[in-house]
């Protein structure tokens, strides 16, 4: 088929726009801006709309968020303009196989996005009201620029020719979707989306393949829902038919026949490119930011007319991130995000080293291009720390904060995510002197919350026993977190109000000095703020052991113990309580059974992991002998005995940790707990973690060779009691609880790989 070479009009516009965007990802924003500042075209007037917003969403400065929002309405306005008159399309000739003024239309869509993005920073609620006209008005660009570009739906990612469909190359995307002038690199850029060639199979997407990304493919009946049939019970078919289509037989054909972007022998140039890119960026985000929003939230979406397909939008991000267009680069980037909040925060992945391989693969992309951006350094760091190398992550991004020899500033906002990825790290360490210095060091790079570094420094110098530092600090925060927002409160600064307040009043109930209320507090308030960020799930075992003996040396003394308890601290172990409560358990094994965890106890804890019944330490604040009691309430002993659970769990020690667990949900239930009422709901999801990963835990170790058949068996049961587990969770957990959201936002992502892994095993129902 002849080709049509003539040159797009607008492709100059783009190459010198395009060129911009490499300063702003090589991290030279200052230079990025110089190019874009004195063109009145659109492609560089987003530039400057981008620049503009990445400064306001990563340092919430309101000044900046105001010149954002001027610049990217000059965006929206000129490239509504562009595209209504037709600029740079010569009447009578065709120059793209796609309708004249398409780049115009993406850009415009982009402009309306980031316009809802910003306007929702204010967090005020008319902010959010015009975030969600703006989104509302974007999703529909998009939708339409979707059938238009991909009118038989997606193209097909085929397997890659592979003796094994395990090995690092079922990750690369196939030779036809990549652009002739893309990077070699992109071989290693995982789309994992691996699927057979010849044409549609019933288990296309049935099952997470070994190949496949943890959550990129989820059961065949879940395609094409929308909210209305996820959330509110609405049939399959009509939310699949109002979906542009994911599948077509076609697909399996070479050169995706049926594909705009693949017909009328036109060859791809920058602005071709940009209109495939771009469709599938703004098409696939909007999927994925749908489908992770807090459920309470979605059912209100879903009135609104908005639908989302999470496997779609991983394909649809994973196509435009093998382009060279700058939307491939947001596309990268929007993916290592979602990757690494999946792997931070869900507890637990169905395939954790094959998602791990997917995050690298994206990552070495976009890094070939531009090894100096601070945000690909940071996800490098990311990356080391989710396989468990926290001290190359440290290295990684300390090398990446070094001053650079040129003397440039570089991206001052993006900095400051390196430093506040090395300052969770640092604390994850218990290296607290260096992560006290990082958070506050935040407090120079950017306007957020101050308070809440401020809190998360004091709870450091405490660790180390600097309660006079820890005290300043303290005193510093009510006059940082007095000053609102767009008027609201930030969750973080409401949780920190109540400890405040808590540690106040808990000093003056033991008769201290009012103005030395640090005296007053036990756990480390850092190490309980991290919980949100389950920071103790990703730490060694020697540090989990360390904070296990911290835990375990307050009063009163514990009535569960565990191997690493006798081995730490038995010390504080009250062993005749021990003995109560394991002969408690038994004479009341009929009421305890409804909590007690699935797998038969055994070992060293053998009669006593149940939770519903036992004794219960004392509530005054004196223990037998006169001594003062660290936790004199129950609120104390909730959080000491969930973050118990937690670090058992991380050590592998199961039976403990759903001990601690259970006893920190019996507190609540007994009406123990007065303020930390977050605390059930998040041991309920942590007990459900515990249980999937003591039953992979006991595969790995399995030196019987129990048959598959067991283990389907196994993981069943595993899989059962955890989605149960997390119903209870989300039942403690309505919107008047501490960073309820948060927890929402994890339950979900946990189902997701809950799924995932049920269908890998091919077993039906919940």
């Amino acid at each position: 088929m002849a080709s049509h070479t003539a040159p797009h009009p607008n492709t100059a516009l783009l190459e010198s726009a395009t060129k911009g965007f490499g300063y702003l990802f090589a991290n030279d924003i200052d230079a990025a801006k110089t190019l874009f500042t004195g063109q009145d075209d659109p492609f560089h007037l987003m530039g400057l709309g981008v620049c503009a917003f990445l400064e306001a969403v990563l340092g919430m400065e309101t000044n900046v968020v105001t010149e954002a929002s001027r610049c990217l309405a000059l965006s929206e306005t000129a490239s509504r303009k562009y595209a209504k008159s037709g600029v740079g399309a010569a009447k009578g000739k065709v120059y793209s196989r796609f309708p004249a003024g398409m780049e115009w239309e993406i850009l415009n869509a982009d402009a309306v996005v980031l316009l809802g993005l910003t306007n929702a920073i204010s967090e005020s609620y008319m902010g959010y009201l015009q975030c969600m006209y703006a989104l509302n008005n974007a999703h529909s660009k998009f939708t339409k620029l979707y059938k238009t570009v991909f009118p038989a739906g997606l193209p097909e990612i085929e397997s890659p020719t592979s003796s094994s469909p395990t090995t690092s190359a079922s990750l690369a995307p196939p030779q036809d979707l990549h652009h002739k002038s893309s990077v070699s690199s992109l071989a290693s850029a995982a789309s994992g989306l691996s699927s057979k060639s010849s044409g549609p199979t019933p288990g296309y997407l049935a099952a997470t393949t070994p190949g496949t990304p943890t959550g990129a493919l989820t059961p065949t009946s879940s395609v094409g829902k929308g909210f209305f049939s996820r959330w509110m019970g609405a049939s399959n078919a009509a939310a699949a038919a109002s979906e542009p289509a994911l599948y077509s037989p076609s697909h399996g054909k070479k050169g995706h026949a049926g594909h705009l972007h693949e017909t009328r022998g036109f060859e791809d140039g920058p602005v071709e490119e940009l209109i495939v890119s771009g469709t599938a960026f703004g098409y696939g985000l909007f999927n994925l930011v749908f489908s992770l929003l807090p459920k309470k939230v979605q059912g209100l979406v879903g009135f609104l007319g908005f639908q989302h397909d999470r496997a779609l939008a991983l394909r649809a991000l994973t196509l435009s991130a093998t382009k060279k267009d700058v939307h491939g680069v947001f596309s990268g980037l929007v993916l290592m995000t979602y990757y690494g909040v999946v792997l931070l925060l869900s507890g637990w992945q169905a395939d954790e080293a094959n998602l791990i391989k997917v995050y690298r693969g994206i990552v070495d992309n976009v890094e070939s291009r531009y090894p100096e951006g601070a945000l690909w350094i940071l996800n490098r760091a990311k990356i080391l720390r989710m396989a468990n190398d926290p001290e190359a992550a440290i290295k990684v991004l300390q090398d990446g904060l070094r001053p650079k020899a040129d003397g440039k500033k570089g991206f001052a906002q993006a900095d400051m995510m390196l430093w506040f990825e090395l300052a969770w790290l640092l604390l994850g360490q218990r290296t607290y002197e260096e992560a006290a210095a990082a958070f506050v060091k935040m407090t120079e790079l950017n306007s957020w919350s101050h308070g809440t570094y401020y809190f998360i420094a004091a709870g450091c110098h405490f660790a180390i026993g600097n309660m006079d530092k820890a005290q300043e600090l303290l005193d510093t925060i009510p006059g940082l977190i007095d000053k609102k927002m767009g008027g609201k409160d930030l969750p973080t600064e409401v949780f920190i109000k109540k400890k405040l307040t808590f540690y106040k009043e808990k000093q003056a109930r033991r008769g201290g000095d009012p103005a030395l209320y640090v005296e007053a507090i036990k756990i480390c308030p850092a190490e309980e703020l991290a919980i949100f960020w389950n920071t103790h799930a990703r730490i060694d075992v020697a540090t989990a052991k360390a904070h296990i003996a911290t835990f375990a040396a307050l009063t009163p003394k514990l009535t569960i113990t565990s191997l690493e308890i006798e081995a730490l601290a038995p010390q504080n172990v009250d062993h005749e309580g021990v003995k109560q409560r394991r002969n408690s358990i038994w004479s009341t094994k009929s009421k305890a059974s409804a909590t007690m965890p699935a797998t038969t106890s055994s070992g060293f804890l053998s009669g006593w992991t149940g939770s519903s019944v036992g004794a219960s330490p004392s509530s005054t604040s004196v223990e037998k002998g006169g001594e003062v009691l660290d936790l004199d309430n129950g609120d104390e002993q909730a959080v000491r005995a969930l973050l118990l659970g937690i670090c058992h769990k991380t050590v592998e020690s199961y039976e403990a940790a759903q001990a601690f667990l259970g006893e920190a949900v019996r507190l609540q239930d007994a009406g123990r707990v007065r303020l930390n009422t977050w605390v059930g709901g998040v041991a309920w999801f942590e007990r459900g973690v515990a249980e999937i990963r003591e039953v992979e835990w006991r595969q790995k170790r399995d030196s019987e060779g129990k048959g598959d058949a067991y283990w389907k068996g196994e993981w069943e049961r595993a899989l059962k009691g955890a989605s149960a587990k997390l119903e209870k969770a989300m039942a403690l957990s309505p919107n008047s609880v501490d960073l309820s959201s948060r927890l929402d936002s994890r339950v979900s992502m946990l189902r997701d790989e809950i799924a995932a892994k049920r269908a890998s095993l091919g077993i039906v129902g919940r």
